[in-house]
């Protein structure tokens, strides 16, 4: 699995991007969003841009990121009920385990 990751465009020469990462400056291909320029958000995926962002959602994004980080290093677990705030639902489980769980099994 893939994790986009926000970021904030610094420079751009060509399809090359400077971009402002958790771990400083990191290169950036950009050949997938030939629009964006220097202050953008980016969504990147294994150091590829693959679209922009607005800047309230590459927050929201980076926050969920945070608390996922600080739940799975055993850190406050109300992080997570308020990056994940505007999902109003219990996680529901695929079809097929629904009806495995429904017929009485309790491991996959």
């Amino acid at each position: 699995m893939c994790v986009g990751i926000p970021m904030r465009l610094l420079s751009r020469s060509g399809d090359a991007g400077l971009c402002a990462g958790a771990n400083g400056p990191q290169p950036v291909d950009l050949s997938l969003v030939p629009e964006a320029e220097a202050g953008d958000h980016l969504l990147v995926f294994l150091g590829a841009a693959r679209t922009r962002l607005d800047p309230e959602e590459a927050a929201r994004i980076a926050e969920a990121l945070a608390a996922l980080s600080a739940v799975m290093a055993g850190e406050d677990p109300a992080l997570i009920d308020r990056a994940f705030a505007d999902l109003d639902r219990e996680p529901q489980l695929p079809p097929h385990l629904a009806a495995a769980y429904a017929a009485g099994r309790k491991e996959a």
